[in-house]
Protein backbone atom coordinates (compact mmCIF):
# COMPACT_ATOMS: atom_id res chain seq x y z
CA UNK A 1 0.00 0.00 0.00
CA UNK A 2 1.37 3.43 -0.90
CA UNK A 3 1.72 5.84 2.03
CA UNK A 4 0.04 9.22 1.77
CA UNK A 5 2.67 11.94 2.11
CA UNK A 6 0.41 14.07 4.35
CA UNK A 7 0.39 11.35 7.06
CA UNK A 8 4.16 11.11 7.51
CA UNK A 9 4.74 14.17 9.74
CA UNK A 10 1.95 13.50 12.30
CA UNK A 11 3.02 9.87 12.54
CA UNK A 12 6.63 10.87 13.09
CA UNK A 13 5.66 13.39 15.77
CA UNK A 14 3.55 10.76 17.52
CA UNK A 15 6.47 8.35 17.49
CA UNK A 16 8.74 10.97 19.02
CA UNK A 17 6.17 11.63 21.75
CA UNK A 18 5.95 7.91 22.59
CA UNK A 19 9.72 7.69 22.96
CA UNK A 20 10.04 11.01 24.79
CA UNK A 21 7.49 10.25 27.51
CA UNK A 22 9.44 7.36 29.09
CA UNK A 23 12.68 9.30 28.77
CA UNK A 24 11.13 12.25 30.59
CA UNK A 25 9.82 9.93 33.30
CA UNK A 26 13.35 8.64 33.87
CA UNK A 27 14.63 12.10 34.83
CA UNK A 28 14.43 13.87 38.14
CA UNK A 29 13.12 17.33 38.88
CA UNK A 30 16.33 19.03 37.64
CA UNK A 31 16.57 16.95 34.48
CA UNK A 32 19.26 14.58 35.79
CA UNK A 33 18.87 10.85 35.09
CA UNK A 34 16.68 9.20 37.72
CA UNK A 35 18.75 7.03 40.05
CA UNK A 36 17.48 3.72 41.33
CA UNK A 37 17.48 5.09 44.90
CA UNK A 38 15.35 8.03 43.80
CA UNK A 39 13.01 5.72 41.91
CA UNK A 40 12.66 3.50 44.98
CA UNK A 41 11.91 6.50 47.19
CA UNK A 42 9.19 7.53 44.74
CA UNK A 43 7.82 3.97 44.77
CA UNK A 44 7.65 3.99 48.57
CA UNK A 45 5.78 7.31 48.54
CA UNK A 46 3.31 5.95 46.02
CA UNK A 47 2.73 2.69 47.93
CA UNK A 48 2.20 4.72 51.08
CA UNK A 49 -0.75 6.48 49.47
CA UNK A 50 -2.37 3.68 47.44
CA UNK A 51 -2.87 0.06 48.54
CA UNK A 52 -0.75 -2.62 46.95
CA UNK A 53 -3.07 -5.65 46.78
CA UNK A 54 -1.33 -8.96 46.08
CA UNK A 55 -3.46 -11.69 44.54
CA UNK A 56 -1.84 -14.76 46.03
CA UNK A 57 0.18 -15.68 49.11
CA UNK A 58 0.38 -19.28 50.38
CA UNK A 59 1.27 -18.48 54.00
CA UNK A 60 -1.66 -20.53 55.42
CA UNK A 61 -0.30 -23.64 53.70
CA UNK A 62 3.23 -22.87 54.91
CA UNK A 63 1.86 -22.74 58.45
CA UNK A 64 0.14 -26.09 57.92
CA UNK A 65 3.27 -27.78 56.58
CA UNK A 66 6.19 -26.24 58.50
CA UNK A 67 7.96 -29.07 60.31
CA UNK A 68 7.57 -28.82 64.06
CA UNK A 69 4.90 -26.12 63.77
CA UNK A 70 2.22 -27.95 61.76
CA UNK A 71 -1.08 -26.03 61.88
CA UNK A 72 0.19 -24.04 64.88
CA UNK A 73 -0.55 -20.38 64.21
CA UNK A 74 1.04 -19.38 67.52
CA UNK A 75 4.29 -21.26 66.89
CA UNK A 76 4.62 -19.84 63.36
CA UNK A 77 5.08 -16.34 64.75
CA UNK A 78 4.87 -13.56 62.18
CA UNK A 79 6.23 -11.09 64.72
CA UNK A 80 9.58 -12.85 64.29
CA UNK A 81 11.62 -13.72 61.20
CA UNK A 82 9.87 -16.69 59.59
CA UNK A 83 11.48 -19.55 57.61
CA UNK A 84 10.02 -18.41 54.30
CA UNK A 85 9.13 -15.10 52.65
CA UNK A 86 6.39 -13.50 54.77
CA UNK A 87 6.35 -11.93 58.24
CA UNK A 88 5.17 -8.65 59.72
CA UNK A 89 8.47 -6.81 59.46
CA UNK A 90 8.86 -7.68 55.79
CA UNK A 91 5.19 -6.91 55.13
CA UNK A 92 5.81 -3.38 56.48
CA UNK A 93 9.01 -2.99 54.46
CA UNK A 94 7.19 -4.10 51.33
CA UNK A 95 4.31 -1.63 51.92
CA UNK A 96 1.71 -4.33 51.36
CA UNK A 97 -1.79 -2.86 51.59
CA UNK A 98 -4.08 -5.78 50.80
CA UNK A 99 -3.65 -9.52 50.43
CA UNK A 100 -5.63 -12.46 49.14
CA UNK A 101 -4.36 -15.20 51.46
CA UNK A 102 -4.61 -18.48 49.57
CA UNK A 103 -6.53 -21.26 51.31
CA UNK A 104 -5.08 -23.83 48.94
CA UNK A 105 -5.63 -27.57 49.20
CA UNK A 106 -4.00 -30.17 46.90
CA UNK A 107 -6.06 -31.90 44.27
CA UNK A 108 -4.97 -35.37 45.38
CA UNK A 109 -6.61 -35.38 48.83
CA UNK A 110 -9.78 -37.01 47.53
CA UNK A 111 -9.59 -40.07 49.81
CA UNK A 112 -9.20 -38.01 52.98
CA UNK A 113 -11.88 -35.55 51.95
CA UNK A 114 -11.46 -32.19 50.30
CA UNK A 115 -13.97 -30.45 52.55
CA UNK A 116 -12.17 -31.30 55.79
CA UNK A 117 -8.84 -29.98 54.54
CA UNK A 118 -10.46 -26.90 52.99
CA UNK A 119 -12.19 -26.04 56.26
CA UNK A 120 -8.92 -26.52 58.14
CA UNK A 121 -7.15 -24.12 55.79
CA UNK A 122 -9.84 -21.48 56.16
CA UNK A 123 -9.55 -21.93 59.92
CA UNK A 124 -5.75 -21.49 59.82
CA UNK A 125 -6.06 -18.35 57.70
CA UNK A 126 -8.74 -16.80 59.89
CA UNK A 127 -6.83 -17.56 63.08
CA UNK A 128 -3.67 -16.12 61.53
CA UNK A 129 -5.42 -12.87 60.59
CA UNK A 130 -7.02 -12.59 64.04
CA UNK A 131 -3.67 -13.09 65.81
CA UNK A 132 -2.17 -9.86 64.43
CA UNK A 133 -4.78 -7.10 64.84
CA UNK A 134 -2.02 -4.49 64.81
CA UNK A 135 -1.22 -5.40 61.18
CA UNK A 136 -3.97 -7.48 59.57
CA UNK A 137 -7.67 -6.69 59.25
CA UNK A 138 -10.25 -9.16 57.89
CA UNK A 139 -11.88 -7.90 54.68
CA UNK A 140 -14.75 -9.13 52.55
CA UNK A 141 -15.18 -6.18 50.18
CA UNK A 142 -13.11 -3.67 48.27
CA UNK A 143 -14.33 -0.92 50.59
CA UNK A 144 -13.08 -2.86 53.61
CA UNK A 145 -9.64 -3.29 52.01
CA UNK A 146 -9.44 0.45 51.46
CA UNK A 147 -10.58 1.16 55.02
CA UNK A 148 -7.96 -1.21 56.43
CA UNK A 149 -5.27 0.50 54.37
CA UNK A 150 -6.31 3.93 55.65
CA UNK A 151 -5.81 2.55 59.17
CA UNK A 152 -2.33 1.30 58.31
CA UNK A 153 -3.38 -2.34 58.13
CA UNK A 154 -3.33 -5.03 55.44
CA UNK A 155 -6.87 -5.72 54.24
CA UNK A 156 -6.95 -9.53 54.37
CA UNK A 157 -9.17 -11.54 52.06
CA UNK A 158 -9.32 -15.30 51.43
CA UNK A 159 -8.91 -16.96 48.03
CA UNK A 160 -9.64 -20.63 47.40
CA UNK A 161 -7.16 -22.36 45.09
CA UNK A 162 -8.86 -25.25 43.35
CA UNK A 163 -12.48 -25.94 42.43
CA UNK A 164 -12.07 -29.57 43.50
CA UNK A 165 -12.76 -28.29 47.03
CA UNK A 166 -16.48 -27.83 46.34
CA UNK A 167 -16.81 -31.56 45.51
CA UNK A 168 -19.26 -30.84 42.68
CA UNK A 169 -21.63 -29.03 45.04
CA UNK A 170 -22.99 -25.52 44.58
CA UNK A 171 -24.17 -25.65 48.19
CA UNK A 172 -20.57 -26.17 49.28
CA UNK A 173 -19.52 -23.24 47.09
CA UNK A 174 -22.00 -20.99 48.88
CA UNK A 175 -20.84 -22.24 52.29
CA UNK A 176 -17.23 -21.35 51.45
CA UNK A 177 -18.33 -17.90 50.34
CA UNK A 178 -20.13 -17.43 53.65
CA UNK A 179 -16.89 -18.40 55.43
CA UNK A 180 -15.10 -15.57 53.66
CA UNK A 181 -13.73 -16.92 50.37
CA UNK A 182 -13.78 -14.11 47.82
CA UNK A 183 -12.24 -15.89 44.87
CA UNK A 184 -11.98 -19.46 43.70
CA UNK A 185 -9.45 -20.75 41.21
CA UNK A 186 -11.58 -23.04 39.05
CA UNK A 187 -8.88 -25.73 39.10
CA UNK A 188 -5.50 -26.28 40.61
CA UNK A 189 -3.18 -28.68 38.75
CA UNK A 190 -5.80 -31.43 38.50
CA UNK A 191 -8.65 -31.45 35.98
CA UNK A 192 -11.93 -31.63 37.89
CA UNK A 193 -15.16 -33.29 36.84
CA UNK A 194 -16.22 -29.97 35.31
CA UNK A 195 -13.13 -27.91 34.35
CA UNK A 196 -9.84 -28.59 32.56
CA UNK A 197 -6.55 -27.69 34.28
CA UNK A 198 -3.49 -26.29 32.53
CA UNK A 199 -1.18 -29.04 33.78
CA UNK A 200 -3.54 -32.00 33.37
CA UNK A 201 -5.47 -33.64 30.55
CA UNK A 202 -8.13 -31.56 28.82
CA UNK A 203 -11.13 -33.85 29.18
CA UNK A 204 -13.93 -31.35 28.76
CA UNK A 205 -12.84 -28.87 26.11
CA UNK A 206 -12.91 -26.21 28.83
CA UNK A 207 -16.00 -26.15 31.08
CA UNK A 208 -18.84 -28.66 31.20
CA UNK A 209 -22.42 -27.47 31.61
CA UNK A 210 -22.00 -27.82 35.37
CA UNK A 211 -18.76 -25.85 35.18
CA UNK A 212 -20.63 -23.02 33.50
CA UNK A 213 -23.23 -23.16 36.27
CA UNK A 214 -20.40 -22.85 38.83
CA UNK A 215 -19.28 -19.63 37.12
CA UNK A 216 -22.84 -18.29 37.04
CA UNK A 217 -23.31 -19.05 40.74
CA UNK A 218 -19.98 -17.40 41.58
CA UNK A 219 -21.21 -14.31 39.73
CA UNK A 220 -24.44 -14.37 41.76
CA UNK A 221 -22.51 -14.66 45.02
CA UNK A 222 -19.94 -11.99 44.17
CA UNK A 223 -17.03 -14.48 44.29
CA UNK A 224 -14.28 -13.67 41.79
CA UNK A 225 -13.68 -16.26 39.06
CA UNK A 226 -9.93 -16.97 39.16
CA UNK A 227 -8.50 -18.41 35.93
CA UNK A 228 -4.95 -19.10 37.06
CA UNK A 229 -4.16 -22.84 36.73
CA UNK A 230 -6.86 -23.52 34.14
CA UNK A 231 -6.44 -24.50 30.49
CA UNK A 232 -6.86 -21.96 27.69
CA UNK A 233 -10.13 -23.70 26.81
CA UNK A 234 -11.40 -23.15 30.34
CA UNK A 235 -10.24 -19.53 30.25
CA UNK A 236 -12.16 -18.95 27.05
CA UNK A 237 -15.30 -20.75 28.21
CA UNK A 238 -15.35 -18.83 31.49
CA UNK A 239 -15.01 -15.52 29.65
CA UNK A 240 -17.94 -16.54 27.46
CA UNK A 241 -20.15 -17.23 30.50
CA UNK A 242 -19.19 -14.76 33.20
CA UNK A 243 -21.12 -11.56 33.79
CA UNK A 244 -18.40 -10.15 36.06
CA UNK A 245 -14.71 -9.44 35.48
CA UNK A 246 -12.34 -12.34 36.10
CA UNK A 247 -8.91 -12.44 37.67
CA UNK A 248 -5.77 -14.46 37.17
CA UNK A 249 -4.48 -14.39 40.75
CA UNK A 250 -0.94 -15.55 39.93
CA UNK A 251 -0.05 -16.01 36.27
CA UNK A 252 2.29 -14.50 33.68
CA UNK A 253 2.32 -14.13 29.88
CA UNK A 254 2.71 -17.14 27.61
CA UNK A 255 4.04 -15.11 24.69
CA UNK A 256 7.16 -14.39 26.77
CA UNK A 257 7.53 -17.77 28.51
CA UNK A 258 5.72 -20.69 26.88
CA UNK A 259 4.63 -22.35 30.10
CA UNK A 260 1.12 -23.85 30.18
CA UNK A 261 0.39 -21.96 33.41
CA UNK A 262 0.76 -18.64 31.62
CA UNK A 263 -1.91 -16.65 29.78
CA UNK A 264 -1.97 -16.62 25.95
CA UNK A 265 -2.17 -13.28 24.15
CA UNK A 266 -5.51 -14.36 22.67
CA UNK A 267 -6.94 -14.33 26.20
CA UNK A 268 -5.13 -11.12 27.18
CA UNK A 269 -6.78 -9.39 24.24
CA UNK A 270 -10.22 -10.39 25.60
CA UNK A 271 -9.67 -8.79 29.00
CA UNK A 272 -10.58 -5.19 28.09
CA UNK A 273 -14.11 -6.25 27.15
CA UNK A 274 -14.44 -8.41 30.27
CA UNK A 275 -12.75 -5.90 32.58
CA UNK A 276 -10.56 -8.52 34.27
CA UNK A 277 -6.97 -8.43 35.47
CA UNK A 278 -3.88 -10.66 35.21
CA UNK A 279 -1.89 -10.50 38.43
CA UNK A 280 1.66 -11.23 37.31
CA UNK A 281 3.43 -13.81 39.45
CA UNK A 282 7.05 -14.16 40.59
CA UNK A 283 7.44 -17.91 39.90
CA UNK A 284 10.86 -18.20 38.18
CA UNK A 285 9.86 -20.80 35.59
CA UNK A 286 6.87 -18.71 34.56
CA UNK A 287 8.87 -15.49 34.14
CA UNK A 288 12.29 -16.47 32.78
CA UNK A 289 12.72 -18.22 29.41
CA UNK A 290 16.17 -19.39 30.55
CA UNK A 291 14.85 -20.93 33.77
CA UNK A 292 12.08 -22.75 31.90
CA UNK A 293 14.49 -24.05 29.23
CA UNK A 294 16.91 -25.27 31.89
CA UNK A 295 14.15 -27.05 33.77
CA UNK A 296 12.98 -28.83 30.65
CA UNK A 297 16.54 -29.83 29.71
CA UNK A 298 17.07 -31.21 33.20
CA UNK A 299 13.86 -33.23 33.01
CA UNK A 300 15.01 -34.76 29.71
CA UNK A 301 18.41 -35.58 31.20
CA UNK A 302 16.80 -37.21 34.21
CA UNK A 303 14.50 -39.30 32.03
CA UNK A 304 17.48 -40.45 30.00
CA UNK A 305 19.43 -41.30 33.16
CA UNK A 306 16.54 -43.32 34.49
CA UNK A 307 16.29 -45.14 31.20
CA UNK A 308 19.93 -46.15 31.45
CA UNK A 309 20.00 -46.97 35.16
CA UNK A 310 16.59 -48.56 35.58
CA UNK A 311 15.82 -49.03 39.29
CA UNK A 312 19.30 -47.98 40.44
CA UNK A 313 18.35 -44.71 42.13
CA UNK A 314 21.89 -44.09 43.31
CA UNK A 315 23.21 -44.25 39.74
CA UNK A 316 20.54 -41.76 38.60
CA UNK A 317 21.47 -39.43 41.46
CA UNK A 318 25.17 -39.57 40.55
CA UNK A 319 24.45 -38.86 36.89
CA UNK A 320 22.18 -35.94 37.73
CA UNK A 321 24.75 -34.53 40.15
CA UNK A 322 27.26 -34.49 37.31
CA UNK A 323 24.68 -32.94 34.96
CA UNK A 324 23.89 -30.20 37.47
CA UNK A 325 27.58 -29.41 37.89
CA UNK A 326 27.99 -29.07 34.14
CA UNK A 327 24.74 -27.12 33.66
CA UNK A 328 24.33 -24.56 36.46
CA UNK A 329 20.78 -23.33 36.83
CA UNK A 330 20.10 -19.76 35.65
CA UNK A 331 18.32 -17.30 37.92
CA UNK A 332 15.19 -15.37 37.16
CA UNK A 333 15.45 -11.66 37.90
CA UNK A 334 13.30 -8.73 38.89
CA UNK A 335 13.74 -7.48 35.30
CA UNK A 336 12.13 -10.70 34.00
CA UNK A 337 9.05 -9.97 36.12
CA UNK A 338 9.01 -6.35 34.93
CA UNK A 339 9.13 -7.63 31.34
CA UNK A 340 6.03 -9.71 32.06
CA UNK A 341 4.20 -6.76 33.55
CA UNK A 342 5.13 -4.62 30.54
CA UNK A 343 3.83 -7.29 28.16
CA UNK A 344 0.47 -7.65 29.90
CA UNK A 345 0.13 -3.85 29.91
CA UNK A 346 1.01 -3.66 26.22
CA UNK A 347 -1.40 -6.40 25.12
CA UNK A 348 -4.32 -6.17 27.57
CA UNK A 349 -3.88 -2.56 28.69
CA UNK A 350 -2.78 -0.87 31.90
CA UNK A 351 -6.26 -1.34 33.40
CA UNK A 352 -5.83 -5.12 33.31
CA UNK A 353 -2.56 -5.89 35.09
CA UNK A 354 -1.79 -6.49 38.77
CA UNK A 355 0.58 -8.30 41.15
CA UNK A 356 0.25 -11.90 42.37
CA UNK A 357 3.60 -12.81 43.91
CA UNK A 358 2.90 -16.39 45.13
CA UNK A 359 5.16 -15.82 48.13
CA UNK A 360 5.39 -18.79 50.51
CA UNK A 361 4.17 -21.02 47.68
CA UNK A 362 7.27 -21.14 45.45
CA UNK A 363 9.68 -24.06 45.95
CA UNK A 364 12.33 -22.66 43.60
CA UNK A 365 14.58 -19.72 44.31
CA UNK A 366 12.58 -16.55 43.78
CA UNK A 367 13.83 -14.01 41.23
CA UNK A 368 16.91 -12.06 42.20
CA UNK A 369 15.64 -8.79 43.62
CA UNK A 370 12.25 -10.27 44.62
CA UNK A 371 13.36 -12.71 47.27
CA UNK A 372 10.59 -11.93 49.76
CA UNK A 373 7.58 -9.76 50.45
CA UNK A 374 9.70 -6.75 51.38
CA UNK A 375 10.81 -6.25 47.77
CA UNK A 376 7.71 -4.78 46.12
CA UNK A 377 9.13 -1.22 46.11
CA UNK A 378 12.14 -2.45 44.13
CA UNK A 379 9.85 -3.80 41.41
CA UNK A 380 7.94 -0.52 41.27
CA UNK A 381 11.24 1.37 41.12
CA UNK A 382 12.21 -0.68 38.05
CA UNK A 383 8.93 0.22 36.38
CA UNK A 384 9.42 3.90 37.25
CA UNK A 385 12.82 3.78 35.54
CA UNK A 386 11.11 2.19 32.54
CA UNK A 387 8.75 5.14 32.30
CA UNK A 388 5.60 4.08 34.14
CA UNK A 389 3.60 7.02 35.48
CA UNK A 390 2.22 7.26 39.00
CA UNK A 391 -1.35 6.80 37.71
CA UNK A 392 -0.31 3.62 35.89
CA UNK A 393 1.50 2.30 38.96
CA UNK A 394 -1.53 2.92 41.18
CA UNK A 395 -3.62 0.80 38.84
CA UNK A 396 -1.02 -1.98 38.88
CA UNK A 397 -0.65 -1.82 42.65
CA UNK A 398 -4.26 -2.32 43.59
CA UNK A 399 -6.74 -0.06 41.86
CA UNK A 400 -7.33 -2.57 39.07
CA UNK A 401 -8.09 -5.56 41.28
CA UNK A 402 -10.20 -3.49 43.68
CA UNK A 403 -12.20 -2.22 40.71
CA UNK A 404 -12.74 -5.84 39.65
CA UNK A 405 -13.90 -6.77 43.14
CA UNK A 406 -16.27 -3.79 43.25
CA UNK A 407 -17.66 -4.76 39.86
CA UNK A 408 -18.25 -8.33 41.05
CA UNK A 409 -20.06 -6.95 44.09
CA UNK A 410 -22.33 -4.85 41.86
CA UNK A 411 -23.06 -7.79 39.55
CA UNK A 412 -23.91 -9.86 42.62
CA UNK A 413 -26.34 -7.22 43.91
CA UNK A 414 -28.19 -7.33 40.59
CA UNK A 415 -28.15 -11.11 40.15
CA UNK A 416 -29.34 -11.83 43.69
CA UNK A 417 -32.48 -9.85 42.82
CA UNK A 418 -32.93 -11.70 39.53
CA UNK A 419 -32.42 -15.33 40.52
CA UNK A 420 -32.37 -17.64 43.50
CA UNK A 421 -29.40 -19.81 44.49
CA UNK A 422 -28.89 -22.54 41.91
CA UNK A 423 -29.92 -26.06 42.91
CA UNK A 424 -28.50 -27.68 39.78
CA UNK A 425 -26.35 -30.80 40.19
CA UNK A 426 -23.55 -32.18 38.06
CA UNK A 427 -25.61 -35.30 37.41
CA UNK A 428 -28.49 -33.18 36.16
CA UNK A 429 -26.36 -31.03 33.87
CA UNK A 430 -23.57 -33.40 32.77
CA UNK A 431 -24.73 -36.90 33.61
CA UNK A 432 -22.62 -39.10 35.87
CA UNK A 433 -19.07 -37.70 36.14
CA UNK A 434 -16.60 -39.76 34.15
CA UNK A 435 -13.91 -41.60 36.09
CA UNK A 436 -10.41 -40.15 35.76
CA UNK A 437 -8.11 -42.02 33.42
Amino acid sequence: MQLQRTNILPAALAAVAVVAAPLAAQRGAKGAPLTRDAARARAVRLLSSTPLVDGHNDLPWAIREEKGMERDVNAYDLRKRTPHQTDLARIRSGHLGGQFWSVYIPGDYRDSGYARVQLEQIDIARRMIAKYPEALTPALTAAQVRAAFRNGHVGSLLGMEGGHAIENSLGALRAYYDLGARYMTLTHNVTTDWADAALDSARHGGLTNFGKEVVREMNRLGMLVDLSHVSPGTMSAALDVTEAPVIFSHSSARAIVDHPRNVPDSILRRLPKNGGVVMVTFVPGFDSPAVLAHGRARARAQAAAQGRAGSDAAAVAREMQAWDAANPAPKATLADVANMIDHVKDVAGVDHVGIGGDFDGVDDDLPTGLEDISKYPDLFAELIIRGWTDDQLRKLAGQNVLRVLESAEKVSTRLRKERAPSTKTIEELDGKPRARM
